[in-house]
């Protein structure tokens, strides 16, 4: 990691296609070649022709002019006790598809009929609808076509909104069984505009009844950010989170606020489409992107599975301007005469907004460290280690050992820990003065190289000792010992907590030698011997000899440096380890690196991992409250610091930045989480009760702990799982961290750990402007440590009570108070009742959801 050079990087591939929503050519092979000359990697075909649309309105204008008008029987029901025949569409003939079965199918993405809906209020346009999907799925699932963009759901029919987005989605699933092959991408705008859903001539939602609708209030509609998403929440919960179900992506020429484009970064995004009219024109009147477009687009571009790009309404492919082009040849105009962005003043460019976005593409930045060395692992779920009981393998240490900071971080705490002791002549626990330093759990010997060489950096002599359980770690030490360390390291095959402590010179042996430095030390039946060497071959060790009890004895250790840490800081067990060797500790100025770690916790949307963990347990019927190990990426966080954003001053940037005049910074980042602390371990840790009498094993309940922590909601959403870091000072003002909030200022690019997810079995709907509630426990039983955890959702309800009771609601035993609330109050400075009111608006808490208590005790780690 240390030599990565930017131009190693094969950067990111853009797969981009071509989509024409008024497409009449049939797609054929020769069409799909003449795409690719013009470099686009795929096309979009309609699945029905305007000869299907123009039957199926015939159908329906007959069917309507025979049928009597509805009403409203005794009970008050409409249309649902009288006895209609339904309308059914024949199957499709010849002319109605322009789709064959062809070598080229692999490269198109079939588009379904938009002048649909799915979602009327009047039944039979939506079951009309629904039989025209069923159709065009399958003769597209007949012709091999692999991936289907379907229409978006319509949310707003005169004065009803997305009340028929369950149909919607009932035909959705319904689709999804019928094309058992075939992926399919509903095709949503980021945010719920009204205005922009205008109906064109021949679409079916005008012509539902009036019966059937609701009359259009004097209020104008308003913009919703997220709209949208609640119809695609609710589509894929009722396809249960389908494998094969997909976002695609539309857009807009005005990005929304920060939030909404956080929330769709978590979402299966598998199509972005750019239309037209998002691009703006620069200077030289070429197509471009804004920096904020820009930004989201390398954003997604990052993902674990990338979204493809479908460029839309750029106009027709070159060479297939007019019908008759389709039989000619193949192109003069080779790909490699398309000119560029920079030649196209001197050369008609065909296909601008493709060259715009493959120029984008050649422009991405090069990735970072940490996603070159997460590449495979982003949302990739991983269960914890087991440490203590399987022993690692050589390829496991060596991913951590790739790590650029921790390491160096180690060694920056341990070489100002050895000039602290020596500065303040602190008395060592070596009869010569040395400062005696062990390394516990060594594993393939990075701390103890870095040992070495911080007592060299800090000019203060050490006696070191390493330690470690893992016989084929062991032998690479004993190697490295005598090729890397000069034999400056005395090594030691044990679990640390069976170590009895460091051996030092008591007093000189009857040859009045001293006892060699850097020798190895097995252990054999729980005692420790060192290995003498043979006088017939002095570079082979011999059978081991106990030392005399003259010869030496057991001491304290001055540093303890370890690196146990779980990524969720104590779920490997490090509490119980280092308090394993406690007891060895010098009890008065001994120093443990590091010295405390804290573990913490936020909320989190993610359905990905949601679905991830749902198909495991088809399997593994505990894998919803296993806590896994994942590099999270496509996530959003529900509790944020700031999620709001002024689009007046995100498009008047836009606007500068493309004239070149200045203006206010644009900011491109995701909000930032509310990430809380769930509790803390410090060590040396001087409070270890002592052992009872009554009891044959030593109690591990100090090490249990508990927390309830309130998160504040800015923006509705769905809570999946929550998200687990940790931070851990070293040694002074040497820390690392995997809280986003704080990883940057502490130890920006560290890859050794991935954040833990810890899942919900049921997802809980979150509402704007509310609260959740996390409980979490650490337990143990002597034998094993889990964790349990358990979630709260409440709304906020605003109430008239009192002036002289009016309170913030608050929850007993709660860390964080109620920032909703005091957010809440902000927004309603300007309504607050006049002085001498005798009442005032009060917000109470009302429970929406809650989680069942989730337990890991069943893949609880081992003590």
């Amino acid at each position: 990691m240390d030599n990565y050079d930017a131009t190693d990087d094969p950067g990111v591939t853009f797969c981009i296609g071509h989509h024409e929503p008024n497409r009449t050519l049939s797609v054929t092979p020769q069409v799909v070649s003449r795409a690719h000359e013009s470099n686009y990697d795929m096309l979009t075909v309609p699945i029905t022709t305007t000869h299907f649309h123009s039957r199926v309105l015939g159908l329906l204008s007959s069917y309507l002019s025979t049928l009597q008008p509805s009403s409203i029987d005794r009970i008050g029901t409409m249309a649902t006790s009288q006895n209609t025949r339904p309308l059914t569409i024949p199957p499709l003939t010849k002319l109605d598809s322009n789709l064959t079965p062809n070598e080229a199918t692999s490269q198109l993405v079939g588009v379904t009929s938009s002048w649909i809906d799915l979602c009327s209020p009047d039944p039979l346009i939506a079951d009309l609808s629904r039989q025209v999907l069923m159709l065009e799925v399958a003769y597209a699932a007949f012709c091999g076509i692999g991936y289907l963009l379907i229409t978006s759901p319509k949310l707003h029919h005169g004065g009803m909104h997305s009340e028929g987005v369950v149909y919607y989605a009932r035909a959705i699933q319904d689709a999804l069984n019928l094309g058992p092959y075939i992926q399919f991408h509903i095709w949503l705008r980021m945010v719920d505009n009204p205005e922009l859903e205008v109906d064109s001539m021949g679409d079916l939602a005008p012509l539902a009844r009036q019966e059937y609708l609701q009359l259009e209030t004097d209020n104008l509609p308003k913009i919703d950010p997220f709209g949208t998403w609640d119809a695609w929440d609710l589509i894929r919960k009722t396809c249960r989170y389908h494998t094969r179900l997909f976002v695609a992506l539309a857009m807009p020429k005005q990005l929304p606020v920060l939030s909404v484009q956080s929330r769709w970064h978590s979402e299966p995004v598998h199509l972005l489409t750019i239309d037209s009219s998002s691009f703006l024109k620069n200077p030289k009147g070429y197509p471009v992107l804004s920096k904020a477009h820009q930004a989201l687009i390398a954003k997604l571009m990052r993902l674990r599975t990338p979204p493809w790009i479908l460029l839309c309404n750029v106009g027709p492919i070159p060479g297939l301007e007019n019908a008759e082009t389709i039989e000619a040849t193949q192109s003069q105009l080779s790909s490699s005469d398309y000119p560029s962005l920079s030649a196209s003043k001197k050369h008609h460019d065909p296909t601008p907004h493709l060259s715009y976005i493959r120029n984008l593409q050649q422009r991405q930045p090069p990735r970072t460290p940490i996603e070159r060395f997460g590449t495979g692992y982003q949302d990739y779920l991983q269960a914890p280690l087991q440490p203590l009981t399987v022993n690692l393998e050589s390829i496991t240490y060596e991913v951590f050992e790739k790590d650029p900071i921790k390491y160096e971080w180690y060694e920056r705490a341990i070489t100002k820990a050895l000039r602290d002791w020596a500065d303040q002549k602190k008395p060592t626990s070596h009869p010569d003065g040395k400062v005696i330093l062990a390394v516990v759990g060594a594993g393939r010997g990075p701390l103890v190289t870095r040992a070495l060489k911080a007592s060299a950096e800090a000019g203060v002599d050490i006696d070191l000792w390493a330690v470690e359980k893992n016989q084929n770690a062991f032998v690479l030490l004993q190697r490295h010992n005598e090729t890397i360390w000069d034999g400056q390291v005395t090594l030691v095959q044990s679990d640390m907590r069976s170590w009895k402590g460091p051996r030092v010179r008591r007093q000189a042996t009857e040859s009045g030698a001293q006892d060699a430095v850097g020798e190895s030390l097995g252990i054999e039946d729980s005692l420790l011997y060192t290995p003498t060497k043979s006088t017939n071959d002095p570079g082979r060790a011999s059978d081991f000899s106990a030392p005399t009890a003259s010869g030496s004895t057991h001491t304290y250790v001055d540093i303890v440096v370890s690196e146990l840490l779980g990524s969720f800081a104590d779920n490997e067990l490090s509490p119980e380890c280092l308090d394993g060797i406690n007891d060895l500790i010098n009890p008065v100025h001994g120093i443990s690196i590091p010295a405390s770690y804290s573990a913490h916790l936020t909320p989190i949307s993610a359905p990905k991992l949601h679905s991830d963990v749902v198909n495991q347990t088809v399997s593994n019927p505990a894998a919803p409250e296993t806590p896994y190990v994942v590099m999270l990426h496509a996530i959003d966080f529900l509790s944020t610091a700031d999620s709001t954003g002024n689009m007046e001053t995100l498009n008047q940037t836009t606007t500068n930045r493309i004239s070149g005049s200045s203006g206010p910074t644009l900011a491109t980042e995701f909000p930032t989480p509310f990430v809380q602390t769930a509790w803390s371990f410090s060590h040396p840790n001087r409070n270890i009760p002592p052992p009872s009498p009554m009891q044959s094993t030593i109690s591990n309940s100090h090490n249990v702990r508990q927390t309830r922590l309130s998160f504040p909601t800015q923006n509705r959403g769905v809570c999946h799982g929550l998200a687990g870091y940790f931070e851990t000072v070293l040694y002074g003002d040497v820390e690392l961290s995997t809280n986003p909030v704080t990883m940057d200022a502490k130890s920006a690019t560290m890859i050794s750990w991935f954040p833990i997810y810890f899942p919900l079995k049921t997802p809980l709907n979150v509402p704007d402007n509310g609260e959740v509630v996390i409980t979490m426990y650490r337990q143990t039983d002597d034998r094993k440590v889990w964790y349990e955890w358990m979630v709260e959702v409440f709304a906020l309800e605003r109430v008239s009570v009192p002036a002289t009771k009016l309170t913030t609601p608050a929850m007993t035993g709660i860390r964080s108070g109620s920032p909703s609330v005091d957010s809440l109050k902000g927004k309603e400075d300007a309504q607050k009742p006049q002085r001498g009111s005798s009442n005032q608006a009060g917000y109470r808490r009302v429970r929406v959801g809650m989680s069942e208590m989730h337990s890991s005790i069943k893949e609880g780690c081992l003590m």
